[in-house]
């Protein structure tokens, strides 16, 4: 006879409390569980049931049979159901946590095609400016930028973007450009307030001495885009990624404000939960990303 299905049955009798409505769970007679479970037994050479008139109930054998047959049951039914998902077209509720300045200025502009290519996906986007749990929060795959922390979440890189200061051409005349990092000191800064560190630059000198820049400014906010306009009109300097200033750049609305700094190039990624297989709708955004994305990086996020 098929061991699993000797097993499967074992498993509906203990579960069930009998051989009866094991049958009716498995959808066959009771004298055919009753001899899937003899045969299990026999080839076994152990009594995993006590059986009366009454009841049937486990024996310690039995018990510990059970929760190892219990467990190759459930990673089968899993088994079937992971071949049975990817053979499926990608569909069901899709939950994405992004950064707001990325969500509105990248992400959005490219869901529609998303959207058009898989109608059996709908999609929940989540704006915010933190750090979210993936998991403990219910969220399919995240779109982050700069360096990852350490888990056990898997990611997958999609461009790079870098960040640089800027600032208005009004301010630079009327302030000057500053030389060195120590400069910065008689600057107004431009701070994203969302930072876990506070008001805090992590800059490359010219040397590659990694420094860390601390100073009030005269604004803080916890949106990139909202930085960027005040630096577009002249309120000081703001650090920000190449994603946020590429038009202004190029347009002239902004400057390069210390062009003698090394790049910062941070990478943006796709993060998504750990295990081996990945559900059909996360691989399919994810792929998606990759290549909508894939014209993009360091300097080439202008026209968007």
């Amino acid at each position: 006879m098929d061991r699993l299905t000797e097993m499967e049955a074992f498993a509906n009798v203990v579960d069930q409390g009998g051989f009866t409505d094991a049958a009716k769970k498995m959808g066959i007679s009771k004298s055919a569980v009753s001899k899937h479970v003899s045969s299990l037994e026999a080839r076994l050479g152990a009594r995993l049931l006590n059986r009366t008139t009454r009841r049937v109930s486990p024996t310690e054998i039995g018990l510990a049979y059970y929760d190892r047959a219990r467990r190759v049951l459930n990673d089968a039914g899993e088994a079937d159901a992971l071949v049975t998902s990817m053979q499926s077209a990608p569909s069901g509720l899709l939950r994405i946590s992004v950064a707001t300045d990325f969500g509105v200025n990248h992400l959005s502009p490219v869901l529609s095609e998303f959207l058009s290519a898989y109608p059996d996906i709908t999609v929940n986007m989540v704006l915010n400016n933190r750090y979210v749990e993936l998991i403990s929060e219910g969220f399919d795959v995240a779109v982050r930028i700069g360096e990852l922390e350490d888990s056990t979440l898997r990611a997958r890189k999609l461009t790079e973007t870098v960040k640089r200061m800027v600032a208005a051409p009004s301010y630079v005349e009327k302030f000057g450009r500053p030389q060195k990092i120590d400069d910065l000191n008689e600057h107004k800064l431009l701070h994203y307030s969302s930072q876990s560190s506070g008001n805090v630059w992590r800059l490359t000198a010219p040397s590659g001495e990694k420094r860390q820049v601390r100073t009030a400014g005269w604004l803080s906010v916890n949106d990139g885009q909202s930085l960027l306009n005040a630096a577009i009109s002249g309120l000081g300097i703001a650090y920000l990624p190449s994603y946020l200033y590429a038009d202004a750049l190029k347009s002239g609305a902004v400057l390069d404000a210390m062009p003698s700094l090394p790049d910062e190039v941070q990478g943006v990624y796709a993060v998504y939960p750990p295990g081996r297989f990945t559900q059909p709708k996360v691989r399919a955004f994810i792929d998606f990303l990759v290549e909508a994305f894939a014209d993009k990086g360091l300097m080439d996020w202008s026209g968007s």
